[in-house]
């Protein structure tokens, strides 16, 4: 078997996948370590091992991400191909949702908003932008406000949590039909109550920061006149997405899509883009 790997290599983590000759997926994995380097070797013997690769199976490597760049030689004597990370945003997008046109989203530390499109086999790009809000707008501001410092102690707080508590919504401001939804925030933290606990807090915060990503991501939809925008990255693993984007999705009549492996979108068009360069 010939496997074509790709590796993102983040500050602490790096995601790895593979695809075989055939085009099938090596199911992904992610590993952590201290520094690039170390995870990105890492990373390659784990999935190697679990896998059953030898060496002479790789075909290619393909490889992007912040950490990439202290890769300046190859791994275990294989080239590798550095891509640009957005391109593999766009890619790994739409192979996930199975989509020719759509917005991708990545929503990793912060976010970024990519329109993608394949046609007639021809795979193109456009990067819209982004924001700073994202995961670690999420954890900064969880660490102040909270004491906690990882994802998995905010989602476990906001499981309690109540949003009437935090977001000033258009009911709370009118009972009368100014055509806007009585749900639709108005104010992310703007009815903050003196009585409002952690949980309502660390929902609070979810909910601030997938709002301006999903809201950001509706501009660009509109924008390009599409209605589908795919979530990647390692923030839509975070289970109080799954209220917020559908309730987004009905409110501004688009189709948000948080498709299977989606926190491995980066590193799927990644390897994919050996075939599209």
């Amino acid at each position: 078997m010939k496997a074509v790997i790709g590796i993102d290599v983040g500050g602490s983590t790096t995601k790895i996948v593979g695809f075989d000759e055939n085009k099938n997926l090596i199911a992904p994995m992610c590993v952590k370590a201290t520094d690039p380097i170390t995870s990105v070797y890492g990373a390659f013997g784990k999935f190697t091992q679990t896998n059953s690769l030898e060496l002479s199976d790789v075909s290619r490597v393909m490889i992007t991400g912040v950490g990439s760049s202290y890769l300046a030689k190859p791994i275990y004597g294989l080239e590798c191909c550095h891509v640009p990370e957005f391109e593999s945003v766009g890619l790994g997008g739409l192979y996930l949702s199975g989509l020719d046109n759509a917005i991708i989203v990545s929503m990793g530390t912060g976010t970024s908003i990519t329109h993608a499109t394949i046609k007639d086999g021809k795979y193109n790009f456009n990067y819209l932008g982004g924001t700073g809000v994202g995961g670690g707008t999420l954890l900064g501001l969880a660490k102040q406000m909270l004491g906690v410092g990882s994802i998995e102690s905010v989602v476990m707080l906001a499981e309690e949590g109540n949003i009437e508590n935090i977001d000033l919504r258009i009911k709370d401001m009118t009972d009368k039909n100014i055509g806007l939804a009585e749900n639709m925030t108005a104010a992310n933290f703007g009815k903050l109550s003196d009585l409002a606990t952690k949980g309502d807090i660390a929902l609070g915060l979810i909910n601030l920061v997938f709002e301006t990503a999903g809201m950001m991501s509706i501009f660009a939809a509109r924008t390009n006149g599409i209605r589908d925008i795919v979530l990647t990255g390692h923030m839509t693993r975070i289970p109080q997405g799954t209220k917020i984007f559908p309730a987004l999705s009905e409110l501004f009549d688009v189709n948000f899509i948080i498709p299977e492996n989606s926190e491995y979108g980066t590193v799927i068009g990644t390897a994919l883009l050996d075939g599209k360069r």
